[in-house]
C-alpha cells in the first residue's frame, strides 16, 4: 500500500504526499498493476507466456502471395488460467517491463518461424509483432534483434514489426530510425491504430513504413456510418498513393468486409475472419530466458 501512494504520489507530480484508502478506486487499480509487476517477471523467469495468432485476408491481388498473420501474446497464471493482455500489458508499460517481454516474443518468433511456415504447408510467410515504444527506446534492443537476425537468418520480410502510431509520435526521430534500421535487415514496418492520432498525415511522410493498420474505431461501424467510411477510404487512398499497403482492423462480420474490399482496402483483420487460436502447432523449444530476465531487473 505504501509503495502504491509513492507512485500515486509520483505520477500526480510529485512533492506531495499521498495516503493510500482502501475506498479509493485510483488508488486501488495502481495497487492491483504493481502486484502484477511480480507476477509478470515471474512469468518470464517461468515461461509462462504464449503466443496466439489472427491471419490476414487478402482483399486484392495487390496483397500478393504471401500469408499474413498477427502474433498476439497470452500469459499462463500461476493456475494455468489464460490472462488476457488487457490485464497484464497496462502494468508492464506503465513500470518498463515491455522491453523484456518483447525480448521474449521477439525470440520465440525468431527460432519457430520456420516450423510456422512448415505448419502453414510452405510458401511465404510474414509474421507481424507488435512493438512497445519503450522498446523502441530501450538501449541494447536494435542490437538484440540484429543479433537474432545474423543467428536465425530468416528470409526477407518474413517479420513485419507493428508500432502504435502514439509511440511514433511521442519519438519521431527515434522511430525512424529505428525502422530504417530494421528494414535494411530485411524485415517489414506497419503503422498499428493508424487515424487514431491528431496529425496522421502531417507525419507519415517521415516514416518509411510499408503497412498502415487502419483504426479500428472507423472500420467496427463502416457498414453504418458515413463519416467512418470517408475516413477510411481517404486513409486507403493516401497509403496508395505512397506505396504503402493498407490493413483493416475490427472486421467483425462479412458486411464490413465487403465494404473495406469496395473501397480497395488490401487486407481485413478480425473476428469476422477468425478468432485468435494457438500460434504453433507445436510450442518450439524456449528462448535463453536469462536475458530477458536480466532485462527486467
Amino acid at each position: 500500500m505504501a509503495d502504491t501512494a509513492c507512485y500515486w504520489a509520483k505520477q500526480q507530480g510529485r512533492n506531495r504526499v499521498c495516503v493510500y484508502l482502501t475506498g479509493d478506486t485510483d488508488m486501488a487499480a495502481r495497487h492491483r498493476e504493481t502486484s502484477w509487476v511480480t507476477r509478470i517477471k515471474l512469468a518470464l523467469a517461468e515461461d509462462r507466456f504464449t503466443l496466439y495468432h489472427q491471419n490476414y485476408l487478402p482483399l486484392s491481388t495487390a496483397a500478393g502471395a504471401s500469408k499474413h498473420l498477427e502474433v498476439l501474446l497470452r500469459m499462463i497464471d500461476e493456475e494455468g488460467n489464460l490472462v488476457q493482455p488487457g490485464s497484464f500489458l497496462p502494468a508492464a508499460e506503465r513500470y518498463n517491463l515491455m522491453p523484456a517481454i518483447d525480448r521474449w516474443v521477439v525470440s520465440t518468433v525468431f527460432a519457430g518461424y520456420r516450423a510456422l511456415v512448415a505448419q502453414r504447408g510452405g510458401g511465404p510467410l510474414t509474421c507481424a509483432i507488435n512493438l512497445s515504444g519503450t522498446s523502441l527506446n530501450a538501449e541494447g534492443f536494435l542490437d538484440f534483434i540484429r543479433q537474432l537476425a545474423l543467428t536465425h537468418a530468416l528470409p526477407p520480410h518474413s517479420i513485419c514489426f507493428e508500432i502504435t502510431e502514439t509511440a511514433a509520435i511521442n519519438n519521431l526521430r527515434k522511430a525512424a530510425e529505428f525502422i530504417r534500421e530494421c528494414k535494411s535487415m530485411g524485415f517489414l514496418f506497419a503503422l498499428d491504430d493508424f487515424g487514431a492520432g491528431t496529425s496522421s498525415f502531417g507525419y507519415l511522410k517521415n516514416l518509411p513504413v510499408d503497412f498502415l493498420k487502419i483504426d479500428g474505431g472507423f472500420v467496427k461501424n463502416l457498414e453504418c456510418d458515413a463519416i467512418d467510411k470517408a475516413m477510411t477510404d481517404t486513409i486507403n487512398r493516401i497509403g496508395h498513393i505512397m506505396g504503402i499497403k493498407n490493413v483493416a482492423e475490427y472486421a467483425e462480420n462479412d458486411a464490413i468486409i465487403q465494404e473495406i474490399r469496395s473501397i480497395g482496402v488490401d487486407y481485413a483483420q478480425g473476428y469476422g475472419i477468425c478468432k485468435p487460436a494457438p500460434l504453433f502447432a507445436r510450442r518450439p523449444e524456449a528462448p535463453s530466458l536469462p536475458r530477458a530476465v536480466a532485462a527486467v531487473a
